[in-house]
């Protein structure tokens, strides 16, 4: 199993505030599928080659950094790969539709209205009969296996009084609780706007998420709502590659840090604690900022 370091953050605002603060670099375990991408693509590659299946579709927006991993697997791992993307139509000068297409997925622009269906069973029955030799993956990952991955994340982890991760379904969060020690508080900072919902996806996903209370997402750090960022918050992505040669990208972990920085300032950890963020990778999203002329 890849591993991926742990960086020390050292700042005088930390210092001033007696906290210790690591972060795991999951954006550096492969150049291409990496952060919670590759952990939650772990055990589901695994669950398909056990099926004996050869194929993958799954779902994606125009910019998404699942689409582009899994793009990516199916080059590395030689499967055929389709992404049905929320269109209807396709720009193929994005560069995560571009890369994925180059990386040989087979793209099938849907309507908003059917990409509604995407979690509906006889939706997903078509696509079965659709693609026979397929193993169907959800969007963004999230299943009982990519939980495995990210149960092993949390359990590859030095001890702290708290992890901390972005969350966007709440696979990731999930998984994470599934790992952590008892005396270890896991926090989730949601990058999309009335999160509160997740809170039962997460416990539906997790059994350890219904019996323990060491585990919360925090709804009020989203910056005015998924893929929305402020120009305060930009700046801070950039004040860290330049302080702490940390590249951030302002949609997930960017925000997670931002928010993290506030909560430190607000005296929300108490002295002396130790934080291990969790950095989920997803950087190739930049590309799709600038594209956008959003940075």
């Amino acid at each position: 199993m890849l591993e991926s370091s742990l960086q020390q953050i050292v700042s005088p605002q930390l210092t001033k505030h007696n906290i210790t603060l690591h972060l795991k670099r999951d954006d550096l375990l492969h150049p291409l599928i990496s952060g919670n991408k590759w952990r939650k693509l772990k055990y589901n590659l695994i669950a398909m080659n056990t099926q004996g299946k050869n194929e993958l579709v799954t779902f994606g927006g125009a910019f998404s950094n699942h689409i582009h991993a899994c793009a990516a697997a199916g080059k590395e791992f030689n499967f055929k790969t389709h992404g049905i993307i929320r269109g209807p139509e396709l720009d193929l000068n994005n560069p995560t539709l571009q890369f994925a297409q180059q990386a040989g997925m087979q793209l099938h622009p849907v309507t908003r209205l059917e990409y509604r269906e995407r979690n509906k069973p006889d939706y997903l029955t078509s696509l079965q009969t659709r693609f026979p030799n397929a193993y169907l993956l959800p969007e963004g990952g999230t299943n009982e296996a990519a939980l495995l991955g990210c149960k092993e994340l949390a359990e590859s982890l030095p001890h702290s009084d708290y992890i901390v991760c972005p969350t966007g379904s709440g696979g990731t969060l999930a998984g994470l609780i599934e790992g952590a020690s008892l005396n270890t508080h896991v926090i989730g900072v949601a990058v999309l706007k009335q999160a509160e919902y997740l809170i039962d996806e997460i416990k539906s996903l997790s059994k350890r998420a219904n019996s323990q209370h060491n585990w919360q997402l925090l709804c009020d750090h989203h910056g005015g709502g998924y893929g929305k960022f402020s120009e305060q918050l930009w700046q801070f992505c950039q004040s860290m590659l330049a302080a702490q040669q940390l590249p951030l990208e302002p949609i997930y972990s960017g925000k997670m840090m931002f928010a993290l920085w506030q909560l430190i300032d607000q005296g929300f950890f108490p002295s002396g604690s130790k934080i291990i963020a969790i950095h989920t990778g997803g950087l190739q999203g930049l590309n799709g900022l600038r594209y956008r002329k959003l940075i």
